[in-house]
């Protein structure tokens, strides 16, 4: 007899800064139950309505087995497709059905993909100064941690404010915003790394996000001035609507490009990959729709040399963690994954987030996804409006830019 969805319930909580939206599936087989991320935390209100108004009804009923049918009907039953906000949602199905696979079969999920390629997940992790000395001494620090793989940036992102002030340099009548100057991001980034290396010498392994602030052509000679530094990979170079300018990067520079964490459609990433135009795919599990079509574009990938580098900060849940590293540890072109380092509270709320020691991120070998969430911590820690201020990004002239 088949085992069918028997309700869809959507868990809101924010036990840290970000808003974190959990996919459980409940099947009618009695105490059967998955869990999948869904997270958009900048627009947590849509997606949560997008799963309880349009996706529950449509699930009720449907064999939980049909993992590839429920995620090609989900994504075109709506007939418009490939928004962030149905990408999540669908993401959050498509993971909690995968666990599920994974408790009926007794197995973890990395199993049903195809078994392990490596016994954890090599990870980096986010080092943060005000100034170059102050990088890194916190490199210094997070080396005793056990890690060696960097994401430098100066101040909270890239040299960019977060602060909504309105600049004395600005015209008048000029609005707030977190402003930016892209000269100086690119000047100051630079001497960053000529520090890091002079410090710490070409042993240990760093990136860097340019978070999609700067112009094509500005771009180009950032990743052309980087390239003497020696970087595992730069990240987000250009804007997803600039993606052409990454042939003009390659034909000038050798410096590995990551790219993808904004990407909602294959027509995306593929030109990229196809291209050999990038060297890691930084797709947001969630925002790309889940296990199944992360699955497919890993695979794709192998074929032209492209590696996974999962987006994995910490507005993605642990339970979207905890897909990425089945991931991982399956992959044949397994890159790096980003860790954000979750705090006590959250380990609590979510029984089985996976444990990183010395740098590696292993599995608890658990069927499933191998991860639970206490819905009662949840619930004291409900999710609150805001208007966010960090992508309200201006230029020293006041014109609105990119975050």
């Amino acid at each position: 007899m088949a085992v069918t969805i028997k309700d869809v319930k959507t868990i809101l909580t924010q036990p840290a800064g970000a808003k974190l939206i959990i996919v459980k599936i409940i099947t009618s087989d009695d105490g059967l139950y998955g869990l999948g991320c869904a997270t958009f935390t900048q627009r947590f209100h849509a997606v949560h309505v997008a799963i309880e108004e349009h996706l529950k009804p449509f699930l009720i009923g449907r064999d939980v087995d049909r993992i590839e049918e429920i995620w090609q009907m989900s994504m075109v039953n709506s007939y418009w497709r490939n928004g962030p906000v149905l990408n999540n949602a669908i993401s959050g199905v498509d993971q909690a059905l995968w666990d599920i696979k994974g408790k009926r079969a007794g197995m973890p999920v990395y199993q049903l993909l195809g078994g392990k390629c490596r016994e954890a997940a090599d990870t980096y992790i986010h080092a943060r100064g005000d100034t170059a000395e102050a990088v890194v001494e916190n490199i210094q620090q997070l080396q005793e941690q056990g890690y060696r793989h960097f994401r430098c940036q100066l101040g909270s992102s890239s040299s960019a404010s977060s602060s909504m002030v309105t600049p004395t340099s600005a015209p008048e009548g000029s609005l707030t915003g977190a402003y930016y100057d892209r000269k100086n991001l690119m000047s100051s980034n630079l001497r960053l790394f000529e520090h890091i290396r002079c410090e710490l010498g070409f042993a240990i392994e760093l990136m860097h996000d340019v978070h999609e602030r700067l112009h094509p052509t500005d771009a180009v000679g950032f990743a052309k001035d980087m390239e003497e530094f020696k970087l595992f990979f730069l990240e987000d170079v250009l804007a997803p609507e600039d993606n052409d300018w990454f042939r003009n990067i390659r034909q000038q520079c050798s410096t590995p490009q990551a790219m993808g964490e904004l990407f909602n459609h294959p027509h995306e990433w593929r030109p990229l990959i196809e291209g050999r135009l990038i060297d890691f795919m930084r797709m947001h599990v969630s925002q790309m729709g889940g296990i199944t079509p992360a699955r497919n574009v890993a695979a794709f990938g192998n074929m032209y040399g492209v590696r996974t580098a999962w987006h994995g900060p910490n507005d993605t849940s642990p339970v979207g963690h905890a897909a990425n590293l089945h991931l991982d540890l399956w992959a044949p072109n397994f890159g790096i994954q980003e860790w954000c380092r979750f705090d006590e509270q959250v380990y609590e709320m979510f029984p089985g987030l996976p444990e990183v020691r010395n740098g590696y991120m292993y599995a608890n070998e658990k069927p499933g996804l191998g991860i639970d969430i206490d819905e009662d911590i949840a619930a004291k820690h409900p999710c609150h409006n805001e208007v966010i201020n960090w992508t309200q990004k201006r230029l020293p002239d006041g014109s609105p830019a990119r975050p």
